[in-house]
């Protein structure tokens, strides 16, 4: 990929999935192992992902600050923007799950530190949890390597769709009781088609190792990738904070 590629990121189980394009070439979608196998195989690209950047030493209600000023925005959505815990509690246990006995173990030590450091005490979430080992991740690359911290940025896909909704929240869930929805699917892939997607490319099965959602997401998250490129994307906060490490702390659309 040569400068100018546009790239949206998104969790999945087999790793990553992004969707990317490179200047008025049709878009692709590829899943990667792992962060670093995106950032070698996309170099130079601009990359919006839906993950936290930047953590906090300490958690104050409602999150990290980019939290509590989106949620009011999402209206029925806000749920999907949950609070993030602690540095401390994101490195709390590093292992490798073996069993599922050790995974509960290993969130129950989180919510421990979680608990010791934040104001309200609170827990961390299983959803939370479930995405630590992603966050951190991606945390460790731009401790390691300050210079992609200008490519990097921090997305969500519900704040996303709002953003280039008008402003205005989806309507319907993308998921009801953790099975996808097929109409509020279907309601964002009619906003992406609007925003220069076609609908064959938005109706092809997921890669191998990734769902739909995930795929739709990170189809939404280039779009914010655009948007970040060509200057008219804002962040939440508005300059971004920054954490301990000079990670800036913002979410992005």
């Amino acid at each position: 990929m040569t400068p100018g590629a546009l790239v949206g990121v998104d969790g999945c189980k087999a790793g990553w999935i992004a969707v990317h394009r490179e200047g008025d070439a049709a878009p692709s979608v590829s899943v990667f192992p792992s962060f670093q196998a995106l950032l070698d195989a996309l170099p130079d690209a601009t990359i919006a992902v839906d993950m936290p950047i930047g953590l906090p030493d300490f958690s104050s209600r409602g999150g990290r600050g980019p939290e509590a000023l989106v949620r009011p925005l999402l209206g029925a959505r806000q749920s999907s923007v949950f609070a993030i815990p602690s540095r401390a509690a994101l490195y709390a246990d590093t292992n490798d799950f073996t069993t599922i006995e050790a995974w509960y173990a290993a969130h129950r030590r989180a919510s421990e530190v979680a608990f010791a450091t934040s104001d309200p005490p609170r827990g961390v979430s299983i959803q939370a949890f479930g995405i630590f080992g992603k966050i951190r991740e991606i945390d460790a690359l731009l401790i390691a390597r300050p210079e992609i911290r200008g490519r990097v940025f921090e997305s969500h896909p519900e704040v996303a769709f709002c953003r280039l909704n008008g402003g205005a929240a989806m309507t319907l869930p993308k998921k009801i009781k953790g099975a996808v929805n097929p109409a509020g699917m279907e309601e964002r892939k009619a906003l992406l088609c609007r925003h220069g997607y076609e609908k064959s490319f938005l109706d092809q099965p997921p890669p191998k190792g990734a769902a739909s959602d995930d795929f739709l997401d990170a189809a939404a998250m280039m779009l914010i990738a655009g948007r970040i490129a060509s200057g008219e994307a804002r962040p939440s906060p508005d300059p971004p904070l920054t954490d301990s490490f000079g990670i800036p702390v913002a979410i992005w659309a």
